[in-house]
């Protein structure tokens, strides 16, 4: 699916499609790729952002840490080139002026592929009182709550699956 280009004027907004939670699967009768699932919107920002503001914004906008990649205006799923840093999304500014003028940006927000692992600094266990750890423990084990958006399934302490935290809500996930 390529990118119309109707309009030749360059607004002061650059308006990005953003999709997240979902797949990039092939389409089972001609093999072209989609999208499928998750969410779709629209973000519109300045067109004098900067690369750090812009990924601040859309980690607000979906409510987690994601990773940019961006279907040029000729390209399709199959290209998606990854912004990460000011002089890419600079130059995909550039592209999209150059080509297709006040057309949306169609954005494809991923997770991060590894997410930091933090162990906790290395001290006496003779010396910590684990009661209030244990009830904490046995609250969020006995609760049951929804994964993010795209994610399938709810928590079930018997699958021991990892810690995820998306909008501040922290759903516990154990190995």
């Amino acid at each position: 699916m390529s990118i119309d280009c109707k309009t030749k004027t360059k607004p002061e907004t650059l308006k990005f499609l953003c999709s997240y939670g979902g797949k990039i699967l092939p389409r089972s009768s001609e093999g072209v790729l989609r999208y499928v699932g998750g969410l779709t919107r629209v973000l519109a920002v300045d067109r004098s952002i900067c690369y750090s503001e812009l990924m601040v914004k859309l980690g607000e906008f979906c409510g987690y840490s994601v990773e940019l990649r961006c279907q040029l205006p000729d390209g399709d799923l199959e290209t998606l080139i990854s912004v990460k840093s000011e002089d890419e999304l600079k130059s995909l500014i550039t592209e999209f002026d150059r080509s297709c003028p006040g057309s949306k940006i169609r954005a494809i927000l991923c997770p991060p592929k590894s997410l930091k692992k933090i162990s906790p600094p290395i001290s006496n266990a003779s010396s910590i009182d684990f009661s209030t750890t244990k009830s904490f423990l046995n609250y969020h084990q006995s609760r049951s709550c929804s994964p993010p958006i795209g994610y399938k399934g709810r928590y079930s302490p018997s699958r021991r699956q990892e810690s995820l935290c998306y909008n501040h809500q922290c759903c516990d996930y154990w190995h």
